[in-house]
């Protein structure tokens, strides 16, 4: 294989794609998979629900399919957690106004150079995301990526760039049985059988993490060999919980590292006999919910210096992350459908449970929705939202923080006080469920201003199908309510 890119009249050429360092990396990435004799790259894009679906491309068609693309089913963008396409394709515009989207027609999947990897658990395969565009070159506009990236780039021309980081909450257990017989394999399938790997409740105690070291040694090699910024490995407090924090890093780069630390720990478990779920709150008895903690904050692209450290000592924040702070006070209703996307994500919000109910801000204070950090050091003040669901799609969970907060600079919003008692205090409460999340979002001027009305009503209509089902079940709380009383 050679390192030399054919890229004239290629779909990357003629749509003018890549800029000079992707085409550097572009290079780079052939000349890895010779020199580490890989036998197929995944190519692979982040649908709405922040699954990552592709192709595995064979060795000696990586370097054609990089620059002509790789094409995909429209379908794929179509589908609720369910994986039923929910859109009626067969009809024009397939049923959202989308002629593009109608009769299953071909997306095109173009690598991003930049996200390439080698699979640490696959040892012949690497990794490269994509983004998503139409035959005719035009980016497909309800591809999540895209959408982060047009936030970002308003906070560019405000000479700002975004930083982040992450704490993600989720569970591993033993797996027992795959349960693959014939009538299992319905959508959605029947989960696996699983077993608890430790009885939990003692937060943070070695004695804890000493028994799944096996477990984090393999996590830990996995995701340091990928290249992700790793920074603790935690017991939680719930049987079987865990949770991994990584070190804050600049504009897309935390929800790249989102996507493949998710698919990276699923599959690395899934290989050694574990499963590992980021759902939020499983139907297994004693568990507990998990959580997504996003820090954030603003720096200057010139100095690097935070734009949120206070510029006195009586200060937890400047004036520009208090109005950064009204913002997402202010749209984070209509807001939470994009982090917390699931039925199951509303189990969470329980009072004293330390994740939020309600919609206020606080210092250093886990219990309330927006927890503001001032640390010894400037670089370190930052606001922390603890709203997220671990299975939210961060492209959409970082694009409502970032079209939020500068929305509330933009209008100059300043936030009401913060909160002592974030679990009495008389704030709004947060959605109590994905129906009331949905319902505000499908309703948010804002957010049909900001994201247009084509992907509002596109998201609402597959968030709307996946309700409607778990509408039409019985559950086990309807059978004991109601079979032997009535």
């Amino acid at each position: 294989m050679s390192d030399d890119l054919d890229l004239k009249g290629s779909f990357v050429d003629r749509f003018s794609l890549w800029d000079d360092d992707q085409i550097r990396r572009a290079k780079d990435m052939l000349g890895a998979i010779e020199r580490d004799n890989l036998e197929v790259v995944r190519f692979v894009f982040v649908d709405q629900h922040g699954l990552t679906r592709g192709k595995a491309i064979q060795r000696d068609a990586v370097a054609s399919t990089m620059v002509d693309g790789c094409t995909v089913v429209s379908t794929l963008i179509l589908k609720d957690t369910s994986h039923k396409t929910v859109m009626p394709v067969w009809e024009a515009g397939a049923g959202i106004g989308s002629p593009r989207l109608a009769g299953g027609a071909d997306l095109i999947m173009v690598p991003d150079p930049s996200t390439f990897r080698r699979l640490p658990w696959a040892k012949t395969n690497g990794w490269v995301q994509c983004d998503l565009y139409y035959p005719d070159g035009e980016p497909v506009t309800f591809s999540t990526r895209r959408i982060l990236s047009q936030a970002l780039k308003r906070l560019d021309d405000k000479g700002l760039e975004f930083v982040s980081g992450l704490e993600l909450e989720f569970h591993v257990f033993r797996l027992i049985d795959r349960n693959l017989a014939t009538h299992d394999c319905v959508q959605p399938s029947t989960p696996p059988s699983v077993a608890m790997l430790q009885h939990g409740y003692q937060y943070l105690t070695e004695i804890r993490y000493d028994e799944l070291e096996s477990l984090f040694e393999s996590l830990r090699r996995g995701l340091i060999n990928l290249g992700l910024p790793l920074r603790s490995e935690e017991i939680e407090f719930g049987p079987s919980q865990l949770e991994l924090t990584f070190s804050p890093r600049k504009g897309l780069a935390t929800a790249d590292n989102a996507v493949l630390a998710r698919s990276a720990i699923k599959q690395i478990c899934q290989r050694e006999g574990y499963h590992a779920t980021f759902m939020c709150r499983p139907h297994i008895p004693n568990t507990f919910s998990s959580g997504w903690h996003l820090h954030q904050s603003l720096t200057d692209k010139k100095t690097d210096a935070n734009h949120f450290a206070a510029d006195s000592g009586d200060e937890i924040l400047s004036g520009l992350g208090m109005q950064y702070l009204g913002g997402l006070l202010q749209h984070a209703k209509e807001s939470c459908i994009l982090a917390a996307p699931t039925v199951n994500a509303y189990k969470r919000y329980r009072t004293g449970s330390l994740a939020p109910d309600r919609i206020q801000w606080a210092r250093d204070n886990k219990g309330a929705m927006l927890r503001v950090v001032g640390g010894a050091r400037p670089s370190a003040t930052r606001i922390e939202n603890r709203v997220g669901d671990p299975a939210a799609n961060p492209y959409l969970y970082l694009s409502s923080q970032l079209f939020s907060g500068i929305d509330g600079i933009d209008a100059k919003l300043t936030p009401p006080a913060a909160v002592e008692e974030p679990y009495s205090s008389q704030a709004e409460r947060l959605p109590k469920s994905i129906v009331e999340a949905l319902a505000a979002f499908k309703e948010s001027s804002f957010y049909r201003e900001t994201l247009g009305d084509e992907f509002v009503d596109y998201y609402t209509s597959i968030k709307q199908a996946e309700i409607d089902r778990f509408l039409s079940e019985v559950t086990d709380w309807e059978q004991r309510e109601y079979f032997e009383m009535f």
